[in-house]
């Protein structure tokens, strides 16, 4: 077995969003769900490619599918907060992307949450793997840890 991770530093991650908690974010017991940091995780990998223009929801015919995600949570977030989420890249292969997210507290230097997907991508209509496309690696290669 592991040993537990120890949280991010901000100053690890290469670029970020603020992103605002809901309401319906919280759960029973008053924090964050986690089914919700997995949402932000999504949601800054995503907006970071539309923005740089290498994803089109509808039109790309390369898209990345996750086939890993994992997170440890350090410090519990919940409605109201805005949180910073922080994105690099860990590792950069021919047909997958390791994604490493940290999500932090407002200004908050240690992270409260970090993690990481690893997308697999692959031609829209077929499913099959493909080597990464040109202007995806380099949109994303300024993200490397």
């Amino acid at each position: 077995m592991s040993a537990r991770a120890t949280p991010d530093r901000r100053d690890s991650y290469r670029y970020f969003k603020t992103m605002t908690t809901r309401w319906m974010d919280n759960d029973s017991y008053r924090h964050m769900n986690n089914t919700t940091y997995y949402s932000f995780f999504d949601t800054i990998v995503n907006q970071y490619l539309i923005d740089n223009g290498v994803l089109d929801i509808e039109k790309s015919e390369v898209i990345g599918l996750v086939a890993e995600t994992m997170c440890s949570y350090f410090k519990s977030l919940g409605f109201p907060s805005k949180v910073t989420v922080g994105l690099r890249v860990g590792r950069l292969g021919t047909s997958s992307i390791r994604y490493e997210i940290g999500l932090f507290e407002e200004q908050a230097d240690e992270a409260s949450a970090q993690g990481h997907f690893v997308h697999v991508y692959v031609n829209r209509e077929t499913g099959r793997p493909v080597q990464l496309p040109e202007a995806l690696r380099s949109v994303v290669s300024g993200l490397n840890a």
